[in-house]
């Protein structure tokens, strides 16, 4: 058999080898910055802290460590795992820090990981020279009150408010149960090759196979077979390439909360959230439920294969708008399938939502992060999904006007609808002022286009695309008058048509603005009769958005202190701009208003209220005894004025208004 020469790999405790005397760290300068943000952090702290609450034969894998040794200064050189190795340190440094004057034996342990046995004003993992005095000053509380803008300050900040000293023994205890494979290279081995391959070979797992493999790990080999045989592959039957939005629309319904898709495993995090534990009993009651609405998904995704003729058309129709609708129509569909709702009620909600992204499209208006609202509506009742449809679709008036020289979106599903053409894959939507006219078009027959002034160019050109001058036409006809005059067209393909709308236009003598403005009258009082908003009473909003919908941005990118236009509080008006603010007149009203609320939150997460300031950093002290900590990042910072909110039960009653850089942000 071979035998490695130039890599030595054993198995080992985490914090032993951190321990060891001869383990000294240097992070080499190819390294990446330290970027593990405070959910990576709560993660970690989430595992110790399982960890330490099993049998003493449980142990937590965090991976492999590589390095190689420096043959100059004796210290190893990271290779990959700086970012859990420091995480790890910054963890020690706040368990340290918390219990240094109540636990002299601890923290002599605690200190032999993060201080060098050489040199006690050293520590052990010495980062990237560009930050390593940085780094060392969290670890060996040396910084001040005035700059704490790191995420190695935002970490250990963390780590302070969570760990408490009465439980320290047990985070200790979790922390020395962790191990992993420590991979060593020698001398002869190229440190930089062997990164590069790590770190650009092989594809990050995607947040569906995170869960598949979540599902699965700890089931013995026989129901780890039952499972994937009788619930995993009907679901991936059912979703096929789409599994992973499946999992994003299902979490999103259940749930009622928005979930970033992009990066940082959100759908896998929410799920984790959703089912901490999954043994087999509630596995297989759960799983029968995922896939049941698999099934559903499917049926979304290709309405052919529901029965009913009425339901499938209106399927059919909430396609047109794409997949966004769907964790509010999978909530409906399924109460349906189960005799909950009756089928009207089904096809009421569809009508609600073909009008809700068909009205916010004529006037402009976004239609992200609305549907996890809806879905917190419906489970409240039929009314309630009612008004809260009704806040967000635009009034007949404001859709009547932008249809009088707006655009009309999606043209073919709305002349569709409104001119009962059930099919229209062989229908052109015909422009009966052409977008270009040739210099020979004319609306009278009489006077060519060269003869039309400018203005009346421009005012057909603008007139074109809108609702008045649309018809839908067959493709055969549409061939024979290519290019014709409206005479032309009228005689020869309009009065022929089989559409009744389109053979109406046989009866007009010319066409021009005036012809197209009362077409555009006539055809929007359908479109709004078709498209109707929920009539409970109500304007529609100001593009206000609920608080628990709000975007949780990760860090501080450019443009976080105007976010904001400002926030509606129960009716009141707050001029304020950014989530740091927001975050502060939330605690401090909430203080007041509700203060076994704010506590409780606080108690169940470990912050963001404290009895004393303890710990460097910035504080505001809401009361003698009371001090909000202001250092987190801004995920952080929403993810906690949400809870306290909902903590209140108060969360559906506050809103904020983005600003036009929050939009772009």
């Amino acid at each position: 058999m071979a035998t490695a020469t130039n890599v030595d790999a054993t198995a080992t405790g985490t914090i032993e080898w951190l321990a060891a005397p001869t383990t000294n760290i240097v992070v080499p300068v190819y390294q990446r910055q330290y970027r593990w943000d405070i959910g990576a952090c709560e993660k970690l702290l989430s595992d110790v802290r399982t960890v330490a609450g099993e049998g003493t034969d449980h142990r937590h894998f965090i991976g492999s460590i590589l390095s190689a040794e420096d043959a100059a200064g004796g210290d190893l050189v990271l290779i990959d795992g700086q970012q859990r190795v420091t995480t790890i340190m910054l963890l020690i440094a706040a368990l340290h820090h918390t219990i240094r004057e109540t636990d002299p034996v601890m923290a002599s342990d605690l200190e032999r990981v993060l201080v060098r046995a050489d040199d006690a004003s050293r520590t052990k993992l010495r980062p990237h020279h560009a930050w390593a005095d940085l780094y060392e000053s969290v670890v060996l509380d040396r910084r001040d009150d005035g700059d704490r803008e790191s995420r190695f300050d935002d970490n250990y900040a963390f780590f302070r408010s969570q760990v408490h000293a009465d439980e320290a023994a047990g985070i200790w205890q979790g922390l020395q149960r962790l191990e992993h494979v420590s991979i060593t290279l020698g001398s002869s081995a190229n440190a930089q090759q062997i990164f590069e391959s790590l770190n650009s070979t092989g594809q990050p797992l995607r947040d569906h196979e995170l869960i598949h493999n979540y599902i699965l790990m700890g089931l013995s080999h026989a129901e780890q077979l039952d499972v994937e045989e009788r619930f995993w592959l009907p679901i991936e039957r059912h979703t096929g390439e789409t599994i992973g939005a499946f999992w994003r629309h299902y979490l999103m319904m259940t749930m009622g909360r928005e979930i970033d898709a992009a990066g940082e495993h959100g759908v896998y995090a929410a799920f984790r959230g959703s089912f901490p534990r999954l043994d087999v009993e509630h596995l297989r009651a759960d799983a029968g439920l995922w896939r049941e609405y698999a099934e559903i998904y499917g049926i979304l995704l290709d309405p052919s294969g529901e029965p009913d003729d009425g339901i499938r058309l209106q399927l059919e129709h909430v396609n047109t708008f794409g997949r966004t609708s769907y964790p509010l129509v999978m909530s409906a569909y399924g109460d349906h399938r189960r005799g909950l709702i009756s089928r009207e009620e089904l096809i009421e909600v569809l009508e609600w939502v073909q009008a809700l992204f068909l009205r916010r499209a004529i006037v402009g208006l976004p239609t992200d992060r609305l549907i996890a609202r809806l879905c917190r509506a419906r489970a409240q009742g039929r009314e309630s999904l009612m008004r809260a449809i009704a806040r967000i679709t635009p009034s007949d008036e404001r859709v009547s006007a932008v249809l009088k020289y707006g655009e009309l979106p999606h043209p073919a599903y709305v002349l569709g609808r409104i001119e009962g053409v059930q099919d229209v894959t062989d229908f052109d939507v015909e422009a009966i002022v052409p977008p270009v006219p040739a210099t020979t078009w004319s609306g009278d027959g009489i006077r060519p286009w060269t003869e039309y002034s400018e203005d009346e160019q421009n005012s057909h050109r603008a007139l074109s695309p809108t609702l008045g001058n649309l018809t839908l036409l067959e493709e055969s006809l549409t061939m024979r008058v290519f290019g014709a005059s409206f005479p032309d067209k009228r005689d020869q393909a309009y009065a022929r048509s089989a559409v009744p709308a389109t053979r109406e236009l046989a009866d007009v003598a010319a066409w021009g603005t005036a012809a197209i403005s009362a077409r555009t009258v006539r055809l929007s009082a359908e479109l709004v009769r078709i498209w109707a908003r929920p009539d409970v009473g109500e304007i529609d909003d100001d593009g206000l958005t609920p608080v628990l919908d709000a975007v949780r941005r990760r860090g501080w990118p450019a443009g976080w202190d105007r976010e904001f236009d400002y926030c509606e509080y129960r009716g009141e008006h707050w001029e304020v701009k950014d989530v740091k603010a927001l975050f502060n007149r939330v605690f401090r009203r909430a203080w007041t208003d509700d203060r076994p609320a704010a506590l409780a939150y606080s108690a169940r997460h470990g912050g963001p209220l404290y009895e004393s300031m303890a710990w460097k950093g910035h504080w505001d002290t809401l009361a003698e005894g009371c001090h909000l900590y202001m250092g987190w990042d801004s995920n952080y910072m929403m993810t906690a004025l949400q809870g306290v909110l909902e903590e209140s039960g108060i969360a559906a009653e506050v809103f904020v208004k983005y600003s036009y850089i929050g939009n772009v942000m």
